[in-house]
């Protein structure tokens, strides 16, 4: 993943009322959720909720679907994961070895 792709995705992340209405996406898991629910369950007037979903959008961390009047939101989760990676890839790599893994015992 490009440097400037992960930095846009971190910096919308970035944002407190963003970042909530990520984890309540992700929460939706594959199906999404409609935008009106999210609305209702944060309390975010339409509005500010459609200003921080176009941000989301433009960092590629969600997509939108529509079924008839209801649109809907998804996390993209291949995104999130590139984000992730992308700050472990080189996790340790200036110790010359590899980060302890859970469950694996040290030499």
């Amino acid at each position: 993943m490009e440097l400037d792709a992960v930095a846009k995705a971190l910096k919308e992340l970035g944002h407190p009322t963003r970042l909530t209405i990520f984890r309540r996406l992700v929460r939706s898991g594959y199906n999404g959720i409609a935008v009106g629910e999210v609305q209702e369950d944060l309390g975010i007037p339409g509005s500010t909720l459609s200003h921080h979903l176009s941000s989301l959008m433009s960092a590629g961390l969600i997509a939108q679907r529509r079924e008839g009047r209801v649109l809907y939101c998804v996390a993209q989760f291949e995104q999130l994961e590139a984000v992730l990676a992308f700050l472990q890839d080189e996790c340790c790599v200036d110790e010359g070895q590899e980060p302890e893994r859970e469950g694996k015992a040290r030499s």
